[in-house]
Parts: C-alpha cells; structure tokens; sequence
C-alpha cells in the first residue's frame, strides 16, 4: 500500500488554506478622534452636537471567528479560530450605533489561548497554517479586491437586548438582528453566519470528503468610551 502521509498533508494544508490566514499581530494605532478629518461623518455631526463619541479601542477589543472542518475525512484537518485585534472605528453609546472596520490581511490564526478558550486541544502546524496565507487571501476571500470587513450596527427598536448588525464583507452586504450584552465601555455578543451568504464558497476537496463548514461562529468584544 502506498505511503498515505503525503496525501494525508496535502489534504490538511489544502483544508487549511479553505479557513485561515497567518500573520503577526499588528501594532494597535492609536486612539481616533470624533473630529478627525477621516472619521465618518455622522460622527463628527453628532460630536458638535454635544453626543459622547467614542473611538474603539483596538488594544482591548477583539472579534474572533470559529472554523468548522466537515466531510466524511474531516478528522484528517483541524478547526481553526481567525482573530481580530486591530478592530477600528466609532461608538455612540447614548444614541445606539456603533461603526467599525477590520483588514483581512491583519488577521491572526489560531493563537494558542484562544484555541484553548474555544475548546479546541490541538494545535495545527506553524508552518502548515502559514503556508496557506495566499491560498486564502486569493482563492477564498480575494481579499485583494475587498480588504476590509466592515460592520454598522444600530440598536433595534424591537428588541433592546439586540443590535441590527449589516456586515459588508466578499462586497456583499447582509442585515442580522444580533444579541448584545453592554456593560461599562464593553459591548460582546455572539452569533452564526453563513459564508455562503456573502458569496464565498467554503473551501472542498475530493468530492467533500474534507471541506470546510459553511457556518462560522463569531464572538466580538469592543470597548470604547473607557471611564
């Protein structure tokens, strides 16, 4: 029988390359102002009009996202958690709206804590995760042609417990009703979203026996207006 070890490694870093991508975490810029030249416009309206603004601060805040493996040969890859720290933007606390930012390319893989804090007790490769950076930066998220994902969030009128979420992401955009628990300076939640929702098709090979779920779980935790 032929040697199984390098289809079985072709197989984990094509799976690899369906959900990840690898980079060093990036340096937090420094703290926005409301009344920036490039700050959005709708904030730096209601800055003059005396509402608190707030910028998000990107040392403390955090959104992750839980990749499943699936398929019949699914035991031969490996779950992935794809971190956010270099989150941007504005909040509004008083008037319920909050506009934020991430690049694709700043993301982080798998970092040990947050595996652990997901559950997951084992830890891909190093080199393994980060040989799949341009397969995902081309072949899944062409993050090239759209480099950020962007989030508007509005507190719903018909449920103060949630947010309407619109996520920009693949240049599609989509509404959720998100749950939110704010406390302090702190707003986190979780939810679930399809990637074929915004147009990306989930990573598969050899007829799907390995793939990647098309359901991701998100967590976020962003803090602005610190006391």
């Amino acid at each position: 029988m032929a040697d199984m070890k390098p289809i079985l490694s072709i197989l984990m870093t094509l799976l690899l390359a369906s959900c990840a991508l690898q980079a060093p975490p990036p340096v937090p810029p420094p703290a926005a102002s409301p009344s920036a030249p490039d700050a959005p416009a709708w904030y730096q309206q209601a800055a003059r009009d005396g509402v608190l603004v707030c910028a998000i601060d990107s040392a403390k805040s955090l959104i992750t996202v839980l990749v499943r493996r699936g398929g019949p040969m699914a035991r031969f890859g490996h779950d992935h958690v794809v971190a956010s720290r270099s989150v941007e933007g504005f909040a509004a606390p008083a008037a319920g709206r909050a506009d934020v930012q991430f690049r694709l390319d700043a993301l982080s893989v798998d970092e040990p804590g947050l595996r652990q804090e997901a559950g997951l007790d084992t830890q891909p490769d190093a080199d393994a995760i980060a040989g799949t950076r341009t397969n995902m930066l081309t072949r899944v998220l062409d993050a090239e042609t759209y480099p950020l994902v962007q989030l508007h969030a509005e507190r719903s009128t018909a449920d103060s417990q949630k947010v309407n979420l619109t996520i920009t992401l693949h240049g599609v955009t989509k509404t959720l009703a998100v749950p939110v628990i704010v406390e302090s300076n702190t707003a986190s939640g979780a939810f679930t979203l399809l990637q074929s929702d915004f147009g990306i098709t989930p990573m598969s090979v050899m007829g799907g026996a390995i793939k990647v779920q098309d359901e991701l779980a998100l967590q976020f935790r962003l803090v602005a207006c610190a006391p």
